[in-house]
């Protein structure tokens, strides 16, 4: 039973992490289209697509480093900022980052993109 609890754990951490962090850009599926992701320029983009699924396959820490290294500079705290959102500090540790990639990559690969593109 214990065994049971312990393999959730991630999934579960990973899904927390997502909804607490991600899902109001990115959508409770991934796909952009959360309630932040017009509200800010680029757009949100859909985690769902084939060109993200090849570029996670090419770059399996894709997730993990745009978390770390936030490529796209302070788009993200100055659009949290404008729409009044805030979001407590969080101290990333190694399982934080394990788990939100595995749950990641759990959602993306079963969910459909948002233009209806069947995956391959």
């Amino acid at each position: 039973m214990a065994a049971t609890a312990l393999r959730g754990a991630p999934l579960e951490n990973g899904q927390r992490l997502y909804a607490e962090r991600c899902a109001m850009c990115h959508g409770a599926d991934a796909r952009g289209d959360g309630p932040l992701s017009r509200k800010k320029h680029p757009p949100t983009p859909d985690l769902t697509t084939e060109a993200f699924r090849r570029r996670l396959a090419a770059y399996p820490g894709v997730i993990v480093s745009s978390i770390i290294l936030q490529p796209n500079g302070d788009l993200i705290p100055r659009t949290l900022r404008e729409n009044g959102v805030r979001v407590p500090p969080h101290v990333w540790t190694i399982r934080d980052f394990r788990d939100i990639d595995a749950y990641m990559k759990r959602v993306i690969g079963t969910a459909r993109p948002r233009d209806g593109t069947p995956r391959r």
